[in-house]
């Protein structure tokens, strides 16, 4: 009988440098997504950011909403269907790699859910668990219905992201997300559940995003940097052009009372940062390719980021609970959009030196280990 060979986690020898590279730049981005979430005590405007009035305030905002927001999780959507392409790929022909694929996503439903109670209810781990749910069953679909999925999909991320981001300007009260601006501790915790639940009717998006990274995947696309220019150009510019009239009104430097017009502003914002969160994997495709073999210490500390991002991604959470949450530090009442953007890229700059550490100590990231540990056959 010949012995058949067990499927297990990709070692760090076989990895690829671009997905690796993608993944560590891009929870930056996260991390300054995700930093003005905790921003509370003043009023709403746009998409729930807080109105700013000084300068750097409203230029912080302006940028932010314009290339980071809508833009990172589709970005890290894409990265995700990729890998699993990989995964599959190496079990092509066998039910186990199927098992292991839903073990993966189960399991990442369950991380997700504990990161949402106990930390940050707009947790995506959960709905990347969903997302791979549904992949597991397109693995087989030919290329071309994978796109015209994609494209459909569109339609309902464009409603909802017109439903969902449709907040009045100047509002008082959250409409979403709510336990960010609660003091009692307890309450808070009993509010994170129903909002990570309602969390993805307003990330959609992943969706065709991760659909595009399968369809990338099966022709290892960020391998071929040379493939990759044209996305690599037009991805980001259809992201910044589709997100500038929303980082605009969120700066104050322009006015939209039209109900109608805001939330197509939204629809396009939210399907534009699709293109825009491609562009950004191709261009650190290309980017990568260039790189080549010669790695210095800043590429090695973010490929490291990269392999380790769901620990590095969790770390940011605990970050921003003890700092800005109402019922710890208290920041988030207090600071501006320029000074969280601040706060959100040294809280990943930290990270990035942690994971170097345990790179160097030749150490995964514990998450990473533990989902390992739940997710592979042993033996």
């Amino acid at each position: 009988m010949v012995a058949v060979e067990r499927l297990g986690p990709v070692e760090q020898g076989a990895r690829q440098l671009a997905p690796d590279l993608a993944r560590g730049i891009m929870l930056a981005l996260i991390a300054v997504a995700n930093s003005a979430i905790y921003l509370y005590g003043r009023p709403y405007g746009i998409r729930q950011h807080i109105i700013e009035h000084g300068w750097a305030d409203r230029l912080a905002s302006a940028v932010s909403m314009t290339v980071v927001d809508a833009r990172a999780y589709p970005m890290f959507a894409a990265l995700f269907g990729y890998g699993f392409v990989h995964i599959w790929n190496r079990r092509r022909d066998d039910a186990e790699g199927r098992r292991v694929l839903r073990r993966r996503s189960w399991w990442l439903l369950a991380f997700g859910a504990v990161h949402a109670t106990l930390l940050f209810s707009g947790d995506v781990l959960g709905l990347y668990g969903l997302v791979g749910l549904v992949l597991v069953r397109l693995l087989r679909v030919r290329d071309r219905t994978l796109l015209v999925l994609a494209g459909c999909w569109l339609v309902p991320v464009a409603l909802s992201s017109a439903l969902v981001y449709s907040t009045p300007e100047g509002t008082a009260q959250r409409s979403y997300f709510w336990s960010f601006a609660v003091e009692d501790p307890l309450t808070a915790l009993a509010l994170r559940p129903l909002e990570w639940v309602a969390t993805p009717f307003g990330l959609l998006g992943v969706g065709t995003a991760a659909l595009a990274g399968v369809w990338a995947g099966r022709r290892e696309l960020l391998s071929s940097p040379d493939r990759l220019r044209r996305a690599a150009l037009w991805g980001p510019l259809i992201g910044a052009a589709g997100g500038l009239p929303v980082g605009l009104i969120a700066a104050g430097a322009l006015t939209v009372h039209d109900p109608v017009t805001v939330m197509a502003l939204n629809a396009v914002h939210v399907v534009t940062g699709i293109a825009g969160g491609l562009g950004y994997a191709a261009l650190i495709g290309v980017l990568a390719g260039r790189i080549g073999q010669r790695r210095g210490p800043v590429v090695t500390a973010l490929a490291a980021c990269g392999q380790r991002s769901l620990t590095c991604y969790l770390l940011q959470s605990v970050v921003f609970v003890a700092l800005l949450s109402p019922s710890a530090g208290g920041l988030g009442g207090r600071l501006g959009s320029a000074a969280t953007v601040a706060l959100g890229l040294f809280t990943w700059a930290g990270t990035v030196l942690v994971a170097e550490v345990m790179r160097r100590a030749g150490a995964r990231g514990p998450a990473e280990a533990l989902l390992r540990r739940l997710v592979y056959p042993r033996g």
